[in-house]
């Protein structure tokens, strides 16, 4: 039997918090803390990078070390960018989940250019993901629900960079693809880039899903590649100067 004690106020109870009946308030806290923190410091909007958290900038053997430095590189340019329009708040702010790999180097790129980054963090009971440390404290969030660490690193994006991963990024370009497929986001508030176009065209074989009938012709319309990181970067600031 759980021990009561009738003196203590419901919100400083943490062994109530805690419990299964406390769920929803931990919930609510992963939407409500966030959302506080982001309007008090004026954050916008954001540009979300994916990628495999495997990325060592050290490894030369690994064909994804090239991606981390172009995700650098590419986060470098937006947020030097974004640092000089003369508008009201923080607007394409790089944000991340906050981890190793390529989240890493588009907060590294980001504090290259001397610019705020968004690391949204989560805790795992398998292991252990640190945050890096080129994320803006002030910025730094830890979530425990993978569906409000979803909520939030898609809520304030306005594009979308897939970097080469594994099975997280492929969940989370499959997730925002859908989203945009069904309207629930409707296609002309996010910029979906995949970047590393020889890597996702062996990886997804989208046309093989339009020639099966899974998807529409119309879906392949949905996201654009790119494979260098001048080039994305000319592609997003064109496209993202309308949201301003």
């Amino acid at each position: 039997m759980k021990k009561f004690t009738s003196t203590l106020k419901a919100y400083k109870n943490l062994d109530f918090l805690k419990s299964r009946d406390a769920r929803t308030i931990r919930i609510l806290s992963e939407y409500l803390e966030p959302l506080s923190r982001l309007n008090e410091l004026k954050v916008n909007n954001t540009v979300l990078f994916f990628g495999s958290a495997q990325a060592n900038p050290e490894d030369k053997n690994s064909p994804l070390t090239k991606y981390y430095w172009e995700a650098e590189e590419l986060a470098y340019k937006l947020a030097k960018w974004a640092i000089q329009l003369k508008h009201k708040g923080k607007n394409f702010v790089i944000c991340t989940g906050g981890g190793p790999g390529m989240m890493e180097a588009a907060n590294r790129g980001a504090a290259r250019a001397e610019g705020k980054s968004i690391g949204m963090n989560i805790s795992l009971p398998t292991m252990e993901q640190t945050l890096n440390p080129y994320v803006s404290p002030e910025l730094s969030f830890m979530f425990h629900y993978f569906f409000m660490r979803k909520f939030w690193l898609i809520y304030k994006a306005k594009a979308v960079i897939a970097f080469p991963g594994g099975y997280g990024t492929l969940d989370e370009v499959f997730e925002i693809l859908t989203l945009v497929q069904t309207e629930k986001i409707h296609k002309d508030h996010v910029i979906i880039l995949l970047y590393g176009e020889e890597y996702w065209k062996k990886i997804i074989n989208f046309d093989s899903l339009v020639e099966h009938g899974s998807i529409s012709p119309e879906d392949l319309k949905l996201f654009s590649y790119s494979s260098n990181p001048e080039d994305a970067f000319v592609f997003l600031k064109d496209k993202l100067v309308k949201f301003l």
